[in-house]
C-alpha cells in the first residue's frame, strides 16, 4: 500500500516515529497530523479509519491520508486513540477524488469526507460521567446541594450516567451547570463513549445438533422421545419440512430462521425447550439487508436504431471519455444502457449509472434487477444508515459490481470503475446546493470516471446547455436517437389560453375547456392522466381581498404556502409553520383568499370536477416516507389511480402504458424566473413532463395551459427543435457573458444582522476585485430572498475567464481571503459560502 507520497512498508520499517495526516470531517482547511503509537504501526495504512481526538473533548473518527515521518511545527501530535478495521474503507482514488473536489468547489476535504461516508461508517461521541473513585463527600471541602447529592446518589449504584440519564433522575432539562461544578469539585469525571453507528443485520436461526442431523438412528430415537408432546413434534416435522435433512445432512449446517417457526404459529416455549434438552441449538448470523435476487441475464433484442447508436457509441468512446447521447423521450435509452453495462460488467469492471431522484430509481430498479439481480446494489438518501453502510461494503468486497444511485453515490468505493452511466444529464438535481460540497454530480462524474480512466455516457433528451456546447465543440462524442422505441408515437400538443377561457367563463376550477375534455375523454376510455404543477402545498399564499396583506414567515423573507390538509401555512425554506388566520392581521377583516396553484390544490379541484375518477398526489408530501414514491408509483402502475397530480417528480422516467393525457398547468410560471437558465430550463420540464404521454403504440396528447401561447418557446417544444432553442439562447448567453462560455461562482454572505452582513458582503467584494485575474464582478445585491432563518443574505457574482488558470488562481486567492475575514473580530460569526457552478 502507499501513501501519496512514498512506500508505506519502507516508512514503517524505519525506526524513528510515525506520523499521520488525518482526515477529519470538520471544515478546516487541512489535514490534521497525529502520532501513531507503536502498538498500531502494523494496522495503520492509507484509507483506514481511525478515532482521534479533536480539541480538548471531541472523539472523532477520521479518515488516514497520508503516512510519514515529520512531526507537525506548530503543535505536539496527539496519539491515535485506535484503528477501527483491519482493511481500509477508503482507497487512494477516492481521497484524490476528495482533494479534487475540495479544491474545485472551494470547501475544506474535511466537508467532502463527512458528505462522502454514510453516518453509519462515522463514530458518535456521548459524554458520559463516573464517580471519582477519590472522592469522599465526608472530607471533601466543597458542600454539596440537593441536586448534585440526588446525581451522586444515583452514580452510586451505577458505573456510569450518560447526560440524558442524568436529566432524567434530576427532572430538569439542562444539566450542564450541575456537571460543570461537581467536576470542579473532583466529585465526578467526565469522559467519551465511543459507539460505532453500523451494526450488522443478525438473525437467528434453529438447527438440529450436529451429530443428530448425521445420525438416522438417533433422529429416530428423538421423535420417539417427543411422541407424546405434540407441540414440540410439530416443531420438528416444520423443521424436517423445511430443512430435510434425511435426505442431505449437510443442509442441516445452514439451519432455519427462526421467524418461519415463529410466523407459522408454532410454539416458543415448546422450541426453547427442545434448545434447553440439547435436541435443538440456536445460533446466529450476520445477513444481508438486501433480499438475494437472480439475474437472468436478459437478452436485450435493439431496434435498427439503438443498434446503430450503440456501435456509434462504442466508436466515439475508442477516441473521447465522455459521449453525449440525445435520444428523444420513449427512444428506449433504457435498454441502451442495460447492453452497455452488461458488456462493461463481463469485461471484469464496476459500473456506476447515476439518475438524478428517487422517483426514478423506484421504476427503473425493478427492471434493471431482473436483469443484473444480486449483483447490483442501490443507494439513495431514503436508505437507513445501515443500508447504506452495507452497500459501501458491498461494493469494497466486490459484491456489487453494478450500482444504481443517486448524486451521494459517486462517493462509493470503487476501485475498478469502467463505465458510468449519467441518465437525465441536465437535471438540476445533480446540484448538491447545501451543505458543501456544493457539487455538481454530472461534473464529478465525469472527473471520477477519469481519475478511473473509465468512460463516461451523458443521456438526455434535452441536453444541457454546457454538456450540448461540448459536444459540438468535438470535446464529447455525439450520438443522437430520434425515433421512439416500438410503435410508439410522439405525442400531439395543443395550447391552451387561459385567458380566452376566463373571458368566455369557461374556466372551471383552473381548468380549461380543452384540458376538461381531453381528460373526460381519457377516463371514458379507462385510461391515466398526468398532471404537473411545480408547486406544491394548496395555494402559494393567502391573501386579504380588503388591504392584500399576505401572511409571511418569521425567520425568512417569503411568504408562507398555504396547506388545506392540516389547515397550516408553511415555510419551504426553514420549516416554519402556523395555523391558518381567521382574520387578517393588519386590518381585521376576514375576507381571506387563497391565491395561486399549488398540488394539493389542483387535486381537491379534479375531484370536484370528476368525482368518478381515483386521484393521487406525488410531490414532498406524499413521499416524505421510505416507500412512498414506490406505493405510489405501484398504485398507479397497476391502474388504482387515474389521475396523478405531481410536481417536478412525475416529469422523469415514468413509463406507463395507459397514460394517455399530460396537462402541464401554469407553463408560465417556469418561464418567468429571474434566472439566465429559465428558458433552458422551461423546455427541458415541457419537453420531459410531454414525454410521459404515449408511450406505447396509442398516441398521446399534451394540454400546455398558458397565458400567454404566442411565446416562441412554445412551438419549439411542440415541434422538438432543440437545435434552433439551443442557438437562439446561446447568442444571448455569449453576448452577456454567462455560461458556458464563463466560469460562474456565487458568494454568499449571512448574518443575523443585516448592517454586518452588508458590510462583510462590501468588504469581501472589494477584496475580490483586487485579485489579478480576467473577470466581471457583480454586486454585491441583497438576495433574491433577503432573509433565511434568521439570516440575513447579500450575494456577489462572478464570471471568470475559461482559459488559463484564471479559476484555479481565483479560487485560492479567494480561500485565503475569507480565512483572513473569518479570523477578524467583526466577521468572525459571518458565514462566507462560496458556490461554484451554481445555477
Amino acid at each position: 500500500m502507499e501513501t501519496l507520497f512514498g512506500d508505506l512498508e519502507d516508512i514503517k520499517a524505519g525506526e524513528s516515529a510515525l506520523f499521520a495526516d488525518v482526515i477529519l470531517p470538520v471544515p478546516i482547511p487541512k489535514m490534521f497530523t497525529y502520532k501513531i503509537p507503536r502498538n498500531l504501526k502494523e494496522e495503520i495504512g492509507i484509507g483506514f479509519r481511525v478515532i482521534v481526538q479533536f480539541g480538548k473533548k471531541k472523539i472523532l473518527t477520521g479518515i488516514i491520508g497520508k503516512v510519514h515521518q515529520k512531526p507537525p511545527s506548530a503543535y505536539e501530535a496527539k496519539p491515535i486513540l485506535d484503528v477501527l478495521e483491519s482493511h481500509a474503507s477508503v482507497n487512494p482514488i477516492q481521497i484524490r477524488f476528495w482533494a479534487w473536489m475540495a479544491e474545485y468547489y472551494c470547501c475544506h476535504i474535511g466537508e467532502v469526507m463527512n458528505a462522502a461516508l454514510p453516518s453509519g461508517l462515522k463514530l458518535s461521541s456521548e459524554s458520559k460521567i463516573q464517580l471519582n473513585p477519590t472522592f469522599d463527600a465526608d472530607t471533601s471541602p466543597y458542600p454539596l446541594d440537593d441536586r448534585e447529592a440526588l446525581l451522586l446518589q444515583a452514580l452510586s449504584n451505577k458505573e456510569e450516567m450518560s447526560y440524558e440519564d442524568c436529566e432524567v433522575v434530576l427532572g430538569i432539562k439542562s444539566i450542564h451547570g450541575i456537571i460543570k461544578s461537581l467536576v470542579i469539585k473532583e466529585a465526578i469525571l467526565v469522559f467519551e463513549e465511543v459507539k460505532e453507528k453500523y451494526s450488522p443485520k443478525v438473525e437467528s436461526r434453529i438447527r438440529f445438533r450436529t451429530d443428530l442431523a448425521k445420525d438416522k438412528e438417533a433422529l429416530e430415537a428423538v421423535f420417539n422421545e417427543v411422541s407424546n408432546k405434540p407441540k414440540q413434534e410439530e416443531i420438528l416435522l416444520k423443521y424436517l419440512q423445511e430443512v430435510p435433512v434425511y435426505r442431505n445432512p449437510e443442509l442441516n449446517q445452514n439451519g432455519l430462521e427462526k421467524k418461519v417457526l415463529s410466523d407459522a404459529g408454532l410454539s416458543l416455549s415448546s422450541l426453547k425447550t427442545l434448545i434447553k434438552n440439547g435436541i435443538l441449538e440456536e445460533f446466529k448470523i450476520i445477513v444481508s439487508r438486501f433480499e438475494d435476487e437472480q439475474g437472468h441475464n436478459e437478452d436485450i433484442v435493439l431496434s435498427p436504431e439503438q443498434e446503430q447508436a450503440q456501435n456509434t457509441i462504442k466508436e466515439a468512446f475508442e477516441e473521447k471519455n465522455t459521449v453525449l447521447l440525445h435520444g428523444i423521450t420513449g427512444s428506449g435509452k433504457t435498454e441502451l444502457y442495460i447492453k452497455l453495462i452488461q458488456e462493461a460488467l463481463e469485461g471484469g469492471s464496476q459500473v456506476l449509472l447515476l439518475l438524478p431522484e428517487i422517483a426514478l430509481t423506484t421504476h427503473i430498479v425493478g427492471r434493471l434487477r431482473q436483469v443484473f439481480g444480486s449483483k447490483m446494489g442501490v443507494y439513495h438518501s431514503k436508505y437507513s444508515d445501515n443500508e447504506r453502510v452495507e452497500v459501501w461494503n458491498g461494493v469494497l468486497s466486490g459484491k456489487f459490481s453494478f450500482v444504481v444511485g443517486v448524486r451521494s453515490s459517486i462517493f462509493l468505493p470503487f476501485d475498478s470503475l469502467g463505465l458510468v452511466i449519467v441518465d437525465e444529464e441536465h437535471e438540476v438535481s445533480y446540484k448538491q446546493f447545501d451543505p458543501a460540497p456544493r457539487f455538481q454530480a454530472r461534473d464529478a462524474a465525469i472527473m471520477l470516471a477519469w481519475l478511473h480512466q473509465a468512460k463516461t455516457l451523458l443521456g438526455s433528451a434535452t441536453p444541457s446547455f454546457e454538456s450540448f456546447y461540448n459536444a459540438r465543440l468535438k470535446k464529447y462524442g455525439y450520438v443522437t436517437l430520434e425515433k421512439r422505441f416500438g410503435d410508439a408515437q410522439l405525442p400531439e400538443f395543443q395550447l391552451a389560453d387561459i385567458l380566452v377561457d376566463k373571458k368566455k367563463n369557461l374556466l372551471k376550477l383552473d381548468f380549461t375547456r380543452l384540458m376538461r375534455e381531453k381528460i373526460q375523454e381519457a377516463l371514458k376510455n379507462q385510461e391515466q392522466v398526468l398532471i404537473f404543477q411545480n408547486r406544491r402545498g394548496y395555494a402559494p399564499y393567502i391573501s386579504c381581498e380588503e388591504c392584500a396583506w399576505i401572511p409571511e414567515c418569521e425567520h425568512c423573507d417569503v411568504s408562507l404556502t398555504y396547506h388545506q390538509f392540516g389547515e397550516e401555512m408553511r415555510c419551504h425554506y426553514c420549516g416554519f409553520r402556523e395555523k391558518v388566520p381567521q382574520s387578517c392581521r393588519a386590518c381585521g377583516s376576514s375576507k381571506l383568499s387563497a391565491v395561486g396553484l399549488g398540488t394539493e390544490r389542483i387535486e381537491e379541484s379534479l375531484s370536484l370536477l370528476f368525482p368518478e375518477a381515483r386521484i393521487a398526489r406525488m410531490d414532498l408530501d406524499t413521499t416524505r416516507s421510505k416507500y412512498g414514491y414506490q406505493r405510489l408509483l405501484e398504485d398507479f402502475g397497476s391502474g388504482n389511480v387515474d389521475i396523478l397530480v405531481g410536481t417536478q417528480m412525475i416529469t422523469k422516467g415514468l413509463d406507463f402504458d395507459k397514460v394517455t393525457v399530460v396537462g402541464i398547468m401554469d407553463a408560465d410560471r417556469i418561464l418567468y424566473f429571474p434566472d439566465f437558465r429559465a428558458g433552458e430550463r422551461a423546455f427541458q420540464q415541457l419537453t420531459q413532463v410531454a414525454g410521459r404521454a404515449g408511450r406505447r403504440e396509442k398516441k398521446g396528447t399534451v394540454i400546455i395551459q398558458t397565458r400567454r401561447p404566442e411565446q416562441q418557446i412554445f412551438q419549439q417544444v411542440m415541434s422538438g427543435d432543440y437545435k434552433n432553442f439551443y442557438i437562439q439562447e446561446m447568442g444571448e448567453r455569449q453576448r452577456f457573458f454567462y455560461p458556458p462560455f464563463v466560469k460562474m461562482l456565487k458568494i454568499t454572505t449571512r448574518h443575523k444582522d443585516f448592517k454586518t452582513a452588508e458590510k462583510a458582503a462590501r468588504y469581501l467584494h472589494n477584496l475580490m476585485a483586487e485579485i489579478q485575474v480576467k473577470k466581471i464582478l457583480l454586486g454585491p445585491e441583497k438576495g433574491l430572498i433577503g432573509k433565511i432563518k434568521n439570516q440575513f443574505i447579500f450575494e456577489s457574482i462572478v464570471k471568470l475567464d475559461k482559459s488559463g488558470n484564471a479559476q484555479a488562481q481565483f479560487k485560492h486567492e479567494l480561500q485565503l481571503l475569507i480565512e483572513e475575514l473569518q479570523v477578524q473580530k467583526d466577521f468572525r460569526a459571518v458565514r462566507f459560502i462560496v458556490d461554484v457552478d451554481p445555477y
